[in-house]
């Protein structure tokens, strides 16, 4: 999948096919490419998660996209999906359990 990201059109702007990442299994580099857009992407990646029905991605497919992240954006997501809607967590827990048992218990306290 080859995608560039347009300078001249801001990041938030740009349409992401959210499903295809999740069909292949790859974030392209260049939405990982800088602090910003990897922030502004995950953000956008939630609202995803959030709002097509459950069934059209499974936790696998979730766990290998999040395995490309760097570990910062990993915990944001979580974050990010807790804030968004605290409730939803319950459905992520063994994703969310699997990818905080890796990093140090004093990190969340």
């Amino acid at each position: 999948m080859e995608v560039s990201v347009n300078i001249e059109i801001p990041f938030a702007s740009q349409a992401i096919d959210f499903n295809e990442i999740l069909t292949t299994g790859t974030i392209p580099k260049e939405y990982i490419a800088s602090d910003y857009i990897s922030q502004q992407w995950v953000e956008r990646f939630v609202h995803y998660v959030l709002s097509v029905p459950g069934k059209s991605y499974s936790m696998p497919q979730l766990a290998v996209i999040l395995e490309q992240l760097d570990p910062r954006y990993q915990v944001f997501f979580f974050k990010r999906l807790k804030e968004t809607s605290p409730d939803s967590l319950k459905d992520f827990a063994p994703l969310y359990y699997g990818f905080m048992a890796e990093f140090h218990p004093l990190l969340f306290t």
